[in-house]
């Protein structure tokens, strides 16, 4: 796990300042703090921050062929890179490392660009191939690593494992994307491939971008993977049950190799207590769990993961924090380079310093809930769908658009009664009705958020319409399968991923994913939905499968998720902070917002009279972006 950047003169070879090369790469120095290096030649500079974790002796970077033609800057891991060096001996391809960079590098010398479709794991290159003056950029096919790029005025394209590596160019503009602010405000995140500044882009996950010295423009991404859900797999749900057990266990065995102390987090949910369990059984000594617990029984969990520990006699290490533990707001906006609201950002954080004290490698549950169906929201969205497929749209919108205007928005009563949000969504089609059950600030809210000037900016753009971009490339009519393919693009890229790689990179430690293993996730779209959601129970096959070696209260509780308190903060400890930020001078001069409806949202909220909760926290957050971007300012 490391950082990568560099820089490449799309039109000719003049030399780059060497100080500007080590700049741009240190900015990142917390994503690998054992080594750095940066290589230099005409009209290329490639940078790495190393954070050992295979071959420590001989994985430096950035690394060439034996030839020394071919040179690679990697983050991440391959997973099956001792198979495919096999392979490559066999082809007659002599290796001087033992490490899985050099593997890529002979990979790509075999296969060229199709060397993608050979690797099994998490990563984000960036390849420099001298005789064919191409520079060769892929991102792993689910997102897991990262990677940031932008074709400068000058025709320096610069690339980084974060955005501020970007920012950290003199040449950079900051230029914020008034569609990103949208994208923000709606989703808690800047989704892929947009970033908060005009020009510049993330590399969409399971794509490659080519670059051939003497490009006058930047070429498109292209894709070289997508998942395909037919669920035609003719498999029993008894005998799926087996066979997700043994696909997990073969995910979770390939990211079991490491040179360096390796554990899992342990939360006491049943993803990472499936992973814990597989380890258990793959190990010979007691696996090094770190689980974080909170003052506030309302969101701890750390009774149950304790059980799954004392089952498997883990070496397992809790933590207790304070549910007053808010103050990483400013930490967070530094960390992410852009807005970024997901509030389970702040234990996130806290579980990987935690878990560094311990070990260098840490394997987590995250991808579960996408891949098995286990979101609430997806019960939800079915049976929705169930009376969409009944009534047309052109009856349910009138009928169900007026219950919702009607209907008040009952923050305090019980969830059932709260069907001011069942009723909007009953008046759209699936894909809206999606897209507003997982916004932040839902659209009705946004626009009157948004000044009128905004409004003029954004055009006709709402998020909207990448949801249904999305859609359009799903090739499938399963309901179910389709609200999977649309969290595949947005959610668990945009925000699951980005957060477990920031949280994780600023304490040098590397997480490991194995429910996103793309072999794991390509085999459970070929099952049938009834599998993964099957009477009102999400995640069926798996919690079955799981039943033999996990505690029923661990498989079957109530699902509480990784949150924080955050009403009750906005509503005490954190009331003068939330006011003083959403009534800024920077916010209103910005131009985005109509202010009187900033000041209602925390009237209302204070007051108790309704739950303005994630909309004050994204604002909150929007504030600190701009104010670390006032900071780099005037650094």
């Amino acid at each position: 796990m490391c950082g990568i950047s560099g820089l490449f003169d799309l039109r000719g070879v003049r030399p780059f300042d060497a100080d500007v090369a080590r700049r741009i790469n240190n900015v990142q120095a917390h994503r690998g703090p054992d080594e750095d290096d940066i290589h230099l030649e005409p009209g290329l500079a490639l940078g790495h921050r190393r954070l050992s974790v295979i071959d420590l002796a001989t994985g430096q970077q950035p690394l060439f062929s034996v030839d020394g033609q071919v040179g690679i800057v990697f983050n991440g891991e391959i997973y099956n890179f001792q198979a495919l060096r096999a392979e490559l001996q066999a082809k007659g391809h002599v290796f001087r490392t033992q490490s899985d960079t050099e593997v890529i590098v002979q990979a790509w010398q075999a296969w060229g660009p199709d060397c993608v479709h050979h690797l099994r794991g998490m990563f984000a290159f960036a390849l420099w191939d001298r005789p064919r003056q191409t520079l060769f950029l892929a991102r792993d096919r689910m997102g897991v690593k990262p990677m940031h790029y932008a074709l400068l005025p000058d025709g320096t394209f610069i690339f980084g494992s974060e955005l501020k590596v970007l920012t950290a160019h003199p040449g950079f503009q900051r230029r914020i994307d008034p569609l990103a602010v949208e994208e923000f405000f709606a989703l808690g995140y800047v989704a892929d491939p947009r970033c908060i500044y005009s020009g510049a882009h993330k590399l969409p996950p399971a794509h490659t971008l080519t670059l051939r010295r003497g490009m006058d423009q930047l070429p498109s991404p292209a894709p070289y993977w997508d998942v395909q859900f037919t669920g035609d797999n003719p498999i029993s749900f008894e005998d799926a049950q087996a066979e997700v057990r043994e696909r997990v266990r073969d995910a979770v065995r390939l990211r079991m190799i490491a040179d360096v102390p390796l554990g899992a987090f342990l939360s006491g949910g049943v993803d990472s207590s499936a992973v814990v369990a597989t380890m258990a059984g793959l190990s010979n000594e007691p696996v090094r769990t770190c689980a974080i617990g909170f003052d506030d029984p309302k969101f701890n969990e750390s009774a149950f993961a304790q059980q799954v520990a004392d089952r498997y006699h883990t070496d397992h290490r809790l933590e207790v924090v304070g549910s007053d533990d808010f103050g990483l707001i400013d930490t967070l906006a530094r960390l992410y380079d852009e807005p970024y609201a997901d509030s389970s950002a702040i234990p996130t954080y806290r579980v990987c310093q935690i878990a560094r004290h311990h070990v260098t490698v840490a394997l987590s549950g995250d991808g579960g809930d996408e891949s098995f169906a286990g979101y609430r929201r997806y019960r939800m969205h079915m049976g929705e769908e169930m009376v969409r497929q009944r009534l047309p749209l052109g009856l349910r919108r009138p009928l169900f658009g007026t219950l919702a205007a009607l209907y008040p928005k009952a923050d305090w009563a019980p969830r059932p009664l709260r069907a001011k949000t069942t009723f909007q969504a009953m008046a759209m089609d699936a894909v809206q009705a999606y897209c507003h059950s997982v916004s932040h600030v839902r659209t009705p809210l946004r626009e009157s958020l948004y000044s009128a000037a905004f409004k003029n900016q954004l055009g006709s753009y709402r998020a909207l319409d990448l949801f249904r971009e999305h859609a359009a490339r799903a090739r499938t009519h399963d309901p179910l399968s389709l609200v999977q393919y649309l969290d595949y693009k947005t959610w668990l890229v945009g925000d699951i991923n980005t957060k477990v790689d920031r949280a994780s990179m600023a304490h040098s430690l590397e997480v490991r994913e194995p429910l996103m293993d793309h072999q794991l996730i390509e085999w459970l779209a070929t099952l049938p939905s009834g599998h993964k959601l099957r009477a009102g129970e999400g995640k069926a096959v798996f919690k079955k499968a799981f039943e033999p070696l996990l505690p029923h209260d661990v498989l079957y509780r109530p699902k509480m998720g990784f949150s924080v308190p955050l009403a009750s903060w906005l509503r005490g400890p954190l009331a003068g902070r939330m006011r003083e930020s959403v009534l800024s001078d920077r916010m209103a001069d910005t131009g985005y917002f109509h202010r009187p409806t900033i000041g209602r949202l925390v009237d209302e909220h204070l007051g108790g009279r309704h739950d303005h909760s994630t909309a004050l926290w994204t604002l909150v957050m929007f504030d600190a972006f701009l104010r670390q971007s006032a900071s780099l300012d005037s650094a």
